[in-house]
C-alpha cells in the first residue's frame, strides 16, 4: 500500500506544478470558462497516461539506443508550445471577437501539448523507474501507475482550469485580459526556453 501512496503523491506533485499544459489550461479557463476547457484537460490527462505507458514499455531504453530521439522530440515540443504561446498571446479580448474568432483548446491539442511536453516525459520516466521497474509483476504496477497518473492529471490540470475560471471576473476588462494573455504566453515561452538553458 505504501507504494501506491507514494505513487499518488509523486503523480500529484508532477501534475499540480506549473508547466506548459497547466499554463494553457489556466488561460483557457480565463478565456472560455471551465466547461469549455474540459476537452483540453481530458486530452492532456489521456496523453499523460499514454506517456507513462510508453515510458514503462521501454521508451527509456529506446532513447538510450537512439540518442538523437531526445533532441528531435525536444525541438518538436518547443515548436508546438511556441505556437500555442502565440495563440494565447494573440487571443482576442473583446467578448464578441472572442466568440467569433477564438476557440478553446480542443482534446487533440491537449493530447499534443502533453505528448510533446518534456516535463511529462521526464516525470513519467522517473515515476516508472521508481514505482514500476522494481516491482513484481511490473506490468500490473505499470497499469496502476497509468490509472493513478490519469486521475491525478485530470485533477491537477482541472484545478488550473478552475483557477482560470475563478479569476476571469477580475480580468473582465480588455486591458486586464490582454495583460493576462500576454503573461501566460510569456510564461509558456519561458518554460520552453528553460529546456534549452
Amino acid at each position: 500500500m505504501s507504494v501506491f501512496v507514494s505513487m499518488f503523491l509523486f503523480a500529484l506533485i508532477g501534475a499540480i506544478t506549473p508547466g506548459p499544459v497547466n499554463i494553457i489550461a489556466t488561460g483557457a479557463g480565463v478565456n472560455f470558462g471551465f466547461r469549455r476547457t474540459l476537452p483540453h484537460v481530458l486530452g492532456a490527462s489521456l496523453s499523460y497516461s499514454g506517456v507513462v505507458l510508453l515510458a514503462g514499455l521501454g521508451l527509456n531504453s529506446l532513447s538510450l539506443v537512439m540518442p538523437l530521439l531526445n533532441p528531435i522530440l525536444q525541438y518538436l515540443a518547443a515548436a508546438y508550445l511556441l505556437y500555442m504561446a502565440l495563440r494565447i498571446g494573440a487571443a482576442p479580448v473583446s467578448q464578441t471577437a472572442q466568440l467569433s474568432l477564438a476557440m478553446p483548446p480542443k482534446l487533440l491539442e491537449g493530447v499534443l501539448v502533453q505528448g510533446l511536453n518534456p516535463k511529462a516525459w521526464l516525470v513519467a520516466m522517473s515515476g516508472v523507474s521508481l514505482f514500476v521497474s522494481s516491482q513484481q509483476p511490473a506490468f500490473y504496477y505499470l497499469l496502476v501507475f497509468c490509472l493513478v497518473s490519469f486521475m491525478v492529471c485530470l485533477f491537477g490540470v482541472g484545478a488550473w482550469a478552475a483557477l482560470g475560471t475563478l479569476i476571469s471576473s477580475f480580468l473582465a476588462t480588455p486591458r486586464r485580459m490582454r495583460g493576462f494573455n500576454l503573461l501566460m504566453a510569456s510564461l509558456l515561452v519561458l518554460s520552453v526556453c528553460s529546456w534549452f538553458w
